[in-house]
């Protein structure tokens, strides 16, 4: 079993007076994380609820410290799954924080809008929230030495590395991404958000999954679905928040060629997003080649700063005139511009760009030349 990144950096947060918080898609192996931290502590099953079983539910709904303490309080560590599921969740969690101290609580919850608003202001200096990825390139180093990580590289580019799918023939993998993506990716949305139009959700990441690695307008999209601009932000929004895409905003420091309030937007999972449009065939001749390395370093490189709690701005370039580098980041005050290629050609800084941020040092990244950027 691959031990997750997550894994070291959740135990040095345990037992320090604080609830932890664990967010992520559905099936990135949550519940396996959680349950691994609850042996290694020393506990057992039976401080570990499911809070999407009914029975569960009606038991976590107490709010009454003495109630809360007869269930719990037998426990040194208790794993709340799927937290999202219990009314006043936020409530129950200050409860325990206040009058259980003793007890740590793990809180899992696979769509942060609902456990976010549920637990926003009661848990205020109570909690620490952290986000479970799909496996990274970096854990996947261990299932695969160094050569045998280059060699399957394309096929984490069509088929994602959610942990069913990694070690599954192509065939089976092409199943469970159409099972998950068809099944559960969105139902938090549907269950929490009240949204009926299930095809407009779905029409909508087909054209974001078609537009990878270039900017969105809103408007356009609203336009090819018939819907007005607003449902377009929210409906992008929740899936964000049910860790389906992310957005990564336009750089600009005012000056007038810059594009300033453009994002793009990328998957989390390239299998995912593979399987929303169902194009699933070797990257040799296809259109999107580029799209998809762009995406796989983007996810690759969020999923490398957050295993080290590193979080600085990150961006992408472009002037009114199409200059543009792919990746920014900025930290400490400085800024590293990447361009990314999958097969090795070269590049130079654009011009505005180098007059623009003289300081600034850019890396044209292929597959050839990537690792240090997703390796410690």
């Amino acid at each position: 079993m691959i031990q997750r990144q997550l894994q070291a950096v959740v135990n040095r947060w345990l037992f320090r007076g604080k609830i932890v918080i664990l967010y992520g898609a559905r099936q990135v192996g949550k519940t396996t994380l959680a349950k691994t931290l609850l042996r290694e502590h020393g506990g057992d099953l039976n401080a570990y609820y499911n809070c999407e079983i009914p029975s569960v539910r009606q038991v976590l709904e107490q709010q009454e410290p003495e109630l809360l303490r007869r269930e719990f309080g037998a426990h040194r560590l208790i794993v709340l799954d799927e937290a999202q599921y219990i009314p006043d969740i936020g409530q129950i969690l200050k409860v325990i924080a206040d009058h259980l101290p003793e007890v740590q609580v793990i809180a899992t919850g696979s769509s942060s809008f609902e456990l976010a608003q549920r637990t926003g202001e009661p848990l205020t200096g109570r909690a620490l929230t952290f986000t479970l990825y799909p496996f990274s390139y970096e854990e996947l180093g261990q299932l695969h030495r160094p050569g045998e990580r280059l060699g399957l590289l394309e096929n984490w580019l069509r088929f994602g590395t959610y942990p069913e799918v990694v070690q599954a023939s192509q065939e089976d993998a092409r199943f469970l991404l159409d099972d998950l993506t068809s099944r559960y990716l969105y139902k938090d949305i549907f269950v929490f958000e009240n949204i009926r139009k299930a095809d407009i959700v779905h029409k909508l990441l087909q054209l974001l999954a078609f537009q990878i690695g270039n900017e969105v307008s809103i408007h356009e999209l609203a336009l090819k679905l018939k819907v007005n601009e607003r449902t377009v932000s929210r409906y992008i929004d929740l899936l964000e928040k049910a860790f389906v895409i992310f957005r990564l905003p336009a750089l600009s420091r005012n000056l007038r060629k810059e594009v300033s309030k453009k994002k793009k937007v990328y998957f989390y999972d390239l299998g995912v997003r593979n399987s929303i449009i169902q194009q699933y065939q070797p990257l040799k001749g296809r259109a999107d080649q580029g799209a998809l390395w762009e995406n796989f370093l983007v996810a690759e490189r969020m999923k490398y700063l957050h295993a080290r709690l590193r979080f600085p701005r990150q961006y992408f370039w472009r002037t009114h005139d199409h200059q543009e580098l792919d990746y920014v980041e900025e930290s400490d005050g400085k800024l590293h511009g990447y361009e990314f290629k999958w097969n090795p050609k070269k590049a130079k800084t654009p011009v505005a760009f180098a007059k623009a941020y003289p300081k600034a040092e850019v890396q044209l990244l292929h597959q050839h030349n990537f690792e240090p950027f997703l390796l410690a």
